[in-house]
């Protein structure tokens, strides 16, 4: 089961998740272009690997596993998916 970042994420875009992942499926980073032009971070689930390390360093706990995900925000699985397609 992949992860997915949430509403908490949305301006923050703090970038912690990013240094922990060890199959680098979190994007964009403060590197990329489209940095400035997104509200928040995405995780590709063809990616992830559900390890979990970016839960814990999440300092607004935006990052859900698909199980714990609250059915309110089961939106940001689309959310998360549709960044990765437009990138392809």
């Amino acid at each position: 089961m992949p992860h997915y970042i949430t509403e908490t994420c949305v301006g923050c875009k703090d970038g912690s998740c990013i240094d922990v992942c060890p199959v680098d499926c979190i994007h964009p980073r403060k590197d990329e272009p489209d940095f400035a032009s997104v509200d928040m971070l995405f995780i590709d689930p063809e990616t992830c690997i559900d390890c979990g390390l970016c839960v814990d360093e999440c300092p607004v706990d935006a990052i859900f596993n698909e199980d714990d995900l609250p059915e309110a925000m089961e939106h940001f699985i689309a959310r998360n998916a549709e960044y990765f397609v437009k990138k392809k």
